[in-house]
């Protein structure tokens, strides 16, 4: 699929797929749904020393950049699981310019060995922080009981429905820990419904620029 970069509103960059007309982030600002949608409403909810992230999604690596640098703010270990069926090449990352749109020169080394490091095995991004990619489809998710966060940041259901179902909100469940929680940019009636149904308490909360409403679903049970 064609890819292109293109502007949001917020000066930052995002991807473009143009057989879809599909953006890998919000065209009204991809930083500021990045921080709103999973920082505030992700990171800075759970008050834990050492955290496990999984993201759906690894893309562009925006939120693992801002994850790093949020994560050090807090002096918090974070060990983050990207999960990416189809990797960005390196060079369209260069040109996403993240570093300058977040202002964060001194992580640009490691925001770029998160794109270079080998797949499927840790690495230590920095000291605070260490990064597992792995190449597969959601679907094939197995982890259970090991996460504490889970971003999903999947493409839309109006592309990709089939990853707003029941059955991929069940591996989110069953790989979160009790009080676990997942954050996600959608807001759809039918998303919030799988969510109950696989034992998701859900909350509605305001959205990002764009969005009205986004929603963040906790595991109360074991």
């Amino acid at each position: 699929m064609k890819r292109r970069i293109i502007r949001t509103s917020d000066g930052s960059n995002t991807i473009q797929i143009e057989d879809w007309n599909e953006q890998y982030h919000s065209k009204h600002g991809a930083v500021q749904e990045a921080y709103h949608v999973f920082i505030k409403h992700g990171l800075y909810h759970l008050n834990l020393d050492a955290l496990k992230i999984l993201e759906i999604g690894f893309g562009t690596g925006l939120n693992s950049l801002i994850t790093l640098i949020e994560s050090n703010k807090l002096n918090r270990k974070v060990y983050y699981t990207g999960v990416e069926k189809y990797p960005i090449d390196v060079g369209l990352i260069k040109d996403l310019d993240y570093i300058g749109a977040l202002d964060a020169a001194p992580y640009k080394e490691q925001h770029y060995l998160m794109h270079q490091c080998h797949w499927n095995a840790p690495v230590e991004i920095s000291p605070q922080f260490v990064l597992r990619k792995q190449q597969k489809d959601f679907l094939d998710i197995t982890d259970k009981l090991a996460y504490h966060l889970i971003y999903f940041d999947a493409f839309g259901a109006r592309v990709q429905p089939e990853l707003w179902t029941v059955p991929v909100f069940k591996i989110m469940f069953e790989a979160l820990v009790a009080g676990g929680v997942l954050v996600t940019y959608s807001a759809k009636g039918s998303v919030r419904r799988a969510m109950l149904e696989v034992g998701f308490q859900v909350e509605r909360l305001a959205g990002p620029p764009g969005k009205r409403e986004m929603l963040r679903a906790t595991k109360i049970n074991s």
